[in-house]
C-alpha cells in the first residue's frame, strides 16, 4: 500500500514532483475549506440544504478531482486553481462585507430563497404571482394578484369591506409568515367575516410605485377597495440628499430595485455555486440589460432636512389622495416606526447611503409631519404611531416587526381604521 501511494503521489523513479505539488495543494486548499466550514457552523452561518451549503460541495468535488487526477497535472491545476479562486472570492468577500468593507459579497447564501419577484416596465420589481415559499422557518404566499397572502374570491369580496394596504417590506412584513403580517392580523382584528385587507406591500416601496400602485394596480380580484391604507416614510427618506433628485426617483431607488430584488431579465438570479461565474455573469448582465444600475452617490451623508425630496413627498401624497378622492375610497395614512435602539450611532445601515443613523429619526419624523399636515389638509385620515409603543423585541432589526411587533402595530390602528372604513 505505501509503495502504491508513493508511487501515485510521483515519490517513486522516475519522480513526477508535479504530482506532489498538485496533492500538496489540493490538501491545504483542503484544510482551509475544513476550516472555514467549521467556522461557519460556528458562528451559524451554513444551514442543510442551503446553497452555501451547495457551494463547499462544490468545491470539495473540485478538489476530490485534484487528488484523483494527479497523472494529468495540468488539467488538474485548471480545476484547482478554480477550487482556489472560489474560495477566495466566495470567503473573502464574505469576510470583507462583515467588516465594512464591501456591500455584498459573492458567497452563496446561508438560506434557499428562489426569487420571488419579477421585473415590471413600470414598477421595476413585482410580487411573481401564485407562488408559496418556505423562506426560513415562514411561509410567505403570493396570490395570483400579485399580493402578499392568499386568494380572495371576487364575489364573497363583494360583499365586505375591502381595505387595500400599500407600503414597502414593513407592510410586506418580510419577517413573518402570511398569516402573522400585520395586514393579516388588521383582518382579524376588524372581523374576517365583514373585512378582508388586501396586503399590496412590497419590498422598498415608496409613493412613487404607490402612486403607480394606486392609479392603476389598486383593483384585486375585480373588487375596488373602499379604504387605501398607507405606509410610508422609511423608504421615501431614502433618496434624502441625493443630488438632482430625479421626480419620480428613476435615477437612484428605482434601478436600485432592479438589482435589490434581483429581477434583471439576463441572468434573473445573478447567484451561483462558483462566485466566479456569479461576477461573469453579473457584469455580462449589466453590459446587455437595458437597465443600468443606479448611480454612484460619491458624496458624504448629510443632515438636516431635504427640501427637495420634501417636496416630491408631498406631492405624491396628495396624487395619491386625489385618485382615491375621484373613486370614493378613502385614504388613511399611517406614520412609519423603526427600532429607535439601532438609531443612536453614527454609522450607515445600507438602506439610507446618504444620512447616519443618529440622523435618521430626526428625518422620519419631520416626514412624518408632512403627513400628518397634509393629511388634513387632505381631509384623509392620519394614524399617529409612535415608536416609543415599540421596543426593540418588537423588531427583527431597524424596522421589519417580528409577530409580536406586527400584531401590536394591528392592534394600535384597528380603532381607527374600523371608524374610517365603515
Amino acid at each position: 500500500m505505501l509503495q502504491w501511494l508513493q508511487r501515485y503521489a510521483g515519490l517513486e523513479r522516475p519522480f513526477a514532483f508535479e504530482r506532489v505539488l498538485i496533492l500538496a495543494w489540493a490538501a491545504t486548499l483542503a484544510a482551509f475549506v475544513l476550516v472555514a466550514v467549521g467556522a461557519l457552523i460556528f458562528f451559524d452561518e451554513l444551514n442543510s440544504g442551503s446553497p452555501r451549503e451547495q457551494y463547499f460541495v462544490y468545491l470539495g468535488l473540485l478538489i476530490l478531482l485534484g487528488v484523483l487526477l494527479p497523472r494529468y497535472p495540468r488539467l488538474t491545476a485548471c480545476v484547482l486553481s478554480l477550487a482556489t479562486i472560489d474560495f477566495s472570492l466566495g470567503l473573502g468577500s464574505f469576510a470583507m462585507e462583515e467588516v465594512g468593507l464591501a456591500k455584498s459579497s459573492v458567497l452563496p447564501g446561508k438560506y434557499d430563497d428562489p426569487p420571488r419577484f419579477e421585473w415590471h416596465p413600470l414598477l421595476q420589481a413585482t410580487p411573481i404571482p401564485s407562488i408559496q415559499r418556505n423562506v426560513v422557518h415562514l411561509k410567505v404566499s403570493h396570490s395570483s394578484e400579485r399580493t402578499r397572502g392568499r386568494d380572495y374570491d371576487s364575489d364573497d369580496l363583494a360583499k365586505k369591506i375591502v381595505i387595500a394596504t400599500f407600503g414597502g417590506s414593513t407592510t410586506y412584513d418580510v419577517s413573518v409568515s402570511d398569516d402573522e403580517t400585520w395586514s393579516s392580523r388588521l383582518e382579524e382584528l376588524l372581523g374576517a367575516e365583514k373585512h378582508a385587507v388586501i396586503n399590496h406591500g412590497v419590498l422598498g416601496y415608496t409613493t412613487a410605485e404607490h402612486l403607480i400602485q394606486t392609479a392603476f394596480y389598486q383593483v384585486k380580484f375585480g373588487v375596488a377597495p373602499h379604504c387605501a391604507v398607507y405606509y410610508i416614510g422609511w423608504n421615501d427618506i431614502r433618496n434624502a440628499h441625493v443630488p438632482r433628485l430625479d421626480p419620480g426617483y428613476a435615477d437612484f431607488h428605482l434601478p436600485s430595485q432592479v438589482d435589490g430584488l434581483k429581477v434583471r431579465r439576463v441572468g434573473p438570479s445573478y447567484t451561483s455555486i462558483s462566485p466566479l461565474l456569479t461576477i461573469i455573469g453579473r457584469l455580462a448582465s449589466l453590459e446587455l440589460d437595458t437597465i443600468k444600475p443606479p448611480r454612484e452617490l460619491n458624496i458624504e451623508p448629510q443632515a438636516g432636512g431635504a427640501p427637495a425630496l420634501e417636496k416630491i413627498f408631498v406631492s405624491n401624497v396628495r396624487a395619491i389622495s386625489a385618485i382615491n378622492r375621484s373613486r370614493g375610497i378613502k385614504s388613511i395614512w399611517i406614520s412609519q416606526v423603526l427600532n429607535s435602539a439601532l438609531y443612536a450611532n453614527d454609522g450607515l445601515d445600507g438602506w439610507i447611503p446618504l444620512v447616519r443613523n443618529k440622523d435618521v429619526l430626526p428625518l422620519l419624523e419631520r416626514f412624518n409631519d408632512l403627513l400628518r399636515i397634509e393629511t388634513d389638509q387632505l381631509g384623509d385620515v392620519y394614524i399617529n404611531v409612535s415608536s416609543a409603543d415599540f421596543s426593540p423585541s418588537d423588531f427583527r432589526d431597524n424596522g421589519h416587526f417580528l409577530p409580536a411587533g406586527s400584531l401590536k402595530f394591528a392592534r394600535l390602528i384597528a380603532p381607527q381604521v374600523a371608524s374610517a372604513c365603515r
